[in-house]
């Protein structure tokens, strides 16, 4: 059984650094993970690009493009802004995006993922958490892989992905190639070896720590600010390799 792909969710350019260095195989760029994540600046995604490009790791880099917080409903001027964003990361030379939209009965907005898909123009395609809301994700895994999806990130519609593992089993098995399968949620580099007997492609965690900043004053926020912690990407792809192999062996 080939080794689950480790992805992390990073936030600056320190984050891509040390995930580039600490062996994790692509990143998910973006900002505001305390909303559930946006679409990072221009500059940060030029610098990660750069940095990926240094390290020879043409595919490292996936953007995350998600216009606002608050659910994933969104109006035309939302819609055409997220094309836009797509356009510019494939310009900017991202290897993918991570996209995702819900229609107002709650099921994904195929039209818009269209949409998203032909921005992408190549690129890989990954639809995010929403996932987790849709009362089918079966029947949605389907119709993502008819659209030309390569990837769906999820927690098996389960708060952590450790719980909802069963839920991942069975879409991995439905998958059968046609489309990957990423447990993200929570992800403990202690959950790494049941996900990989789940079956899935690939992990996905922030691995951050919070560190105290200098005082930001009445108008800047919160003085505390996330970093990404090396030591938990280290032994995410370690705990992603044993696993794998435990498996082989088995």
């Amino acid at each position: 059984m080939p080794r689950p792909a480790v992805e992390i969710a990073v936030q600056d350019v320190p984050g891509v650094r040390i995930a580039l260095a600490e062996g994790a195989d692509r990143i998910e760029l973006c900002s505001a993970l305390g909303l559930g994540g946006l679409t990072p600046s221009a500059g940060l995604l030029r610098a990660a690009v750069e940095a990926a490009e240094a390290a020879s790791r043409p595919g490292f880099v996936h953007v995350l493009v998600r216009p606002r917080g608050g659910g994933f409903v969104y109006d035309e001027d939302e819609l055409a802004t997220t094309v836009a964003d797509i356009r510019f990361a494939r310009e900017t030379g991202a290897a993918g995006v991570v996209i995702g939209a819900l229609d107002d009965n709650g099921r994904i907005d195929l039209a818009a993922v269209e949409r998203f898909v032909a921005a992408a123009d190549g690129l890989a395609v990954t639809f995010h958490r929403a996932l987790d809301i849709v009362t089918d994700p079966a029947a949605a895994l389907d119709a993502l892989a008819d659209r030309g999806v390569t990837r769906v990130l999820t927690s098996g519609s389960a708060s952590r992905s450790i719980d909802g593992v069963d839920v991942l089993a069975s879409l991995a098995e439905r998958a059968a190639g046609r489309i990957q399968v990423m447990a993200g949620g929570g992800v403990g580099v202690e959950d790494i070896p049941a996900l990989t007997a789940a079956g899935v492609d690939a992990v996905h965690l922030s691995a951050r720590d919070s560190v105290q900043g200098a005082p930001s004053g009445p108008g800047g926020g919160d003085a505390a600010y996330d970093i990404t912690d090396p030591s938990v990407v280290r032994a995410a792809v370690a705990a992603a390799r044993a696993a794998a192999g435990q498996a082989a062996g088995a």
